[in-house]
């Protein structure tokens, strides 16, 4: 296939349990992709090929699958919903042309959806979305769909109406053709008729189909002059507009049905097909030079360009390194040599192939609009542009959030720490939401990652998949610490002892920064008492001593400093006299300054039965939480609050036991703020049981 209009390059998310790998499993069944579906509470589903999501029920990478229908080729991507995965999704929606949202019938809205949906309007994708599961109790289609109106801020163009509620669910309405489909009890995705409107619901498919008129019709004046005038616009013409509306994010096609159950896929793969864009209608990506500024140039998406390529996944499996590349522009063959512009160097092209989740075809050539696999790629990593060695250049990078949660790992044994060694650094290549570091005081090796969950999951696959045996610390948190008062100092750093000597004053003001601002300097000496050519070692001095804070050791943040006199000496000052000065001085005037330390709080969404709510309520309080709001709906009451990481550690098994089991919650983080008196002397007197300990 060569024509690129047939192509959709599509992702899939949502909430925890809105359904998402089971939207994927019903396409590629319909599809024909596969012949048996497997269920995920089974562990059987074909995208969640690891051991671990078979046994949790949860995707924790994303797959790519691609399938067929109707003469479109599909690439698709079932990505996580989990919070502590949201790095799956982000960078997965960064090469798509088009998504759909998956919203539960009973759940609605949920936190990560926002996050997820948040992400696809950074990335500006055009979407569809699919309501889900209307066979379950408490579902209402139209109450979601006023949720994702006011909760997202976002229009949906309502394009079928369910037939029956809950248990009595069996088909839809699809307003464009005004035709019913109505599906059997078989379970089978192809068992349905196609029927008239049932009486009850003519009025209100009258109404909904006017309201879809005259949405999409903003998208042609002409042809919304003549409907005003009383002219029915075509099913083509309606179409059209229907697509050009999704393309600009005007509105989202909105459908409904049960995955599980097989009812209403078709009209979902219809809607792909219809109203999702092309590779080559998306706007193309930025060109960048290395500092990540743009350049002006776009990557266009066209096999006659020169090749532009970008790797947003890396993946270990058994037959090797799997670097994930979406194709651009231009084209790629078997032994091919190509530029990582991120390193400068060159990589041949040995295998190539198509993925089917953990499944490969073997390919002799790809092209723009591809989403492939590359076999034993060296030295590239998530974010690396790859490209024509004639024609370098840089495709806009990702950003990736910092990790808020650490463990310590240390092998049992001599024998597992190279294998650890090795596992880890594979791991680090595959998520770029995980970082390792080795704690220097105590030989330790620290992970670093966006939860308990994540860490878990990171512990389970080096255990398991890698075979390392290692014991295991408790998770600690990743505090910070600032100043919270102005102070004006001085420093002198002098040394005298034959030969040449050393000699650096400096005169400083250090104050708080703006927030976030980490670490600024600015000089404002005049006269030329501190020549500028020892500015930058100055900056650099102080600049190294932020990574350990003078109350228990942590990196500084947000602190302002200003180099406002000084003195040298002709013959013995040097840079590196400066930068000795500076350090001297971080540690002179950071103890004085009113240090403080920060500890990072946590957004928490903690869905409850009613009955439960003040049990739930009273223990966030006493986990210092701040409760922001309350809202109930059908099944319950979702309380939002932000409560410090450190009180959150076991939160899930509390939860569970105070609600019978039912009560589900999700968090991410949100800022770092300071920790009340009694905490922070708290952190400090184990920070140095624990230097002590070291010391013996």
């Amino acid at each position: 296939m060569t024509d690129l209009s047939l192509y959709r390059n599509i992702g899939i998310f949502a909430h925890v349990d809105a359904g998402k790998t089971t939207t994927t499993e019903r396409i590629l069944k319909l599809t024909g992709k596969i012949h048996k579906l497997g269920e995920v509470h089974e562990g059987e589903s074909t995208t969640d090929f690891m051991e671990q999501e078979a046994e949790r029920g949860i995707t924790i990478q994303s797959a790519a699958v691609t399938c067929e229908w109707k003469g479109h080729r599909f690439n698709v991507i079932d990505t996580p919903g989990h919070v502590d995965f949201t790095v799956e999704v982000y960078r997965s929606l960064k090469v798509l042309d088009g998504g759909i949202g998956v919203f539960c019938g009973s759940g609605g809205v949920e936190p990560q959806s926002e996050t997820n949906w948040r992400y696809a309007n950074e990335s500006e994708v055009a979407r569809i979305i699919f309501v889900n599961k209307l066979d379950r109790i408490g579902a209402d289609f139209l109450n979601v769909v006023d949720q994702i109106k006011n909760v997202l801020g976002a229009k949906p163009l309502v394009m079928t109406l369910p037939i029956g509620r809950e248990d009595t669910f069996k088909g839809v309405v699809d307003l464009l053709t005004q035709k019913a489909y109505v599906w059997d009890d078989s379970g089978q995705p192809e068992n349905y008729s196609v029927e008239d409107i049932p009486e009850d619901m003519k009025d209100d498919v009258e109404a909904y189909r006017e309201e879809l008129i005259e949405t999409a019709l903003e998208a042609d004046d002409d042809l919304l002059m003549a409907y005003m005038d009383g002219e029915m616009p075509s099913e083509e013409d309606l179409k059209r507009c229907i697509r050009q509306g999704t393309r600009d994010l005007t509105f989202f096609p909105t459908f409904c049905g049960s995955a599980f159950k097989n009812k209403g896929m078709q009209l979902v793969l219809d809607a792909v097909v219809d109203y999702l864009p092309a590779p080559t209608e998306v706007d193309p990506q930025d060109l960048t030079d290395e500092e990540g500024n743009p350049t002006g140039d776009k990557a266009i998406v066209s096999a006659d360009e020169p090749f532009r390529a970008l790797a947003f996944k890396i993946m270990d499996d058994r037959f090797g390194a799997l670097t994930f590349v979406r194709i651009y522009s231009g084209k790629l063959n078997k032994g091919d040599t190509i530029l990582n512009s991120f390193t400068g160097k060159t990589e041949r092209v040995g295998r190539m192939v198509e993925m089917q989740a953990d499944e490969r075809n073997e390919l002799s050539h790809a092209q723009a609009g591809d989403i492939i696999a590359i076999v034993g790629m060296k030295n590239v990593q998530t974010g690396h542009t790859l490209c024509d060695p004639k024609n370098p250049c840089t495709l806009e990078a990702m950003v990736f959030p910092d990790p808020v949660i650490s463990i310590a790992v240390a092998p049992k044994d001599k024998g597992s720490t190279e294998k650890m060694g090795i596992a880890i650094g594979k791991m680090v290549a595959e998520d770029p939401s995980f970082r390792v570091e080795t704690d220097e005081d105590s030989g330790e090796t620290i992970l670093k990652g966006m939860g308990e969950l994540h860490l878990d999951i990171k512990v389970d696959i080096l255990k398991r998949t890698y075979g390392v045996e290692m014991e295991v610390g408790q998770p600690q948190v990743a505090y910070r610490e600032t100043i919270t008062q102005e102070i004006e100092d001085s420093y002198t750093h002098k040394k005298q002892s034959g030969g040449s000597g050393q000699f650096g004053k400096i005169d400083y003001r250090i104050k708080p920064g703006e927030p976030n601002s980490d670490f600024t300097f600015h000089s404002t000496v005049v006269g030329g008492n501190v020549p500028k050519e020892f500015f930058p070692a100055i900056e650099k001095g102080f600049k190294s001593m932020m990574e350990k804070g003078p109350l228990a050791g942590f990196p500084v943040l947000d602190v302002d400093i200003e180099l406002f006199d000084g003195a040298y000496h002709a013959v013995d000052s040097s840079a590196v006299a400066f930068e000795i000065a500076a350090k001297g001085a971080f540690r002179q005037s950071m103890p004085k300054a009113g240090p403080q330390l920060l500890e990072p709080l946590m957004k928490v969404d903690v869905f409850t039965p009613e009955d439960h709510v003040g049990d739930v309520i009273g223990d966030l309080n006493r986990r210092r939480g701040m409760i922001s709001g309350q809202e109930p709906n059908a099944t319950g009451v979702r309380i939002k609050a932000e409560v410090p990481l450190s009180e959150m550690f076991g939160y899930i098994g509390h939860l569970r036991t105070m609600t019978s089991g039912r009560g589900q919650f999700s968090m991410e983080f949100s800022k770092y703020a300071p920790c009340p008196q009694n905490v922070t002397e708290e952190v400090i007197a184990k920070v140095k049981e624990r230097e002590a300990a070291e010391k013996k």
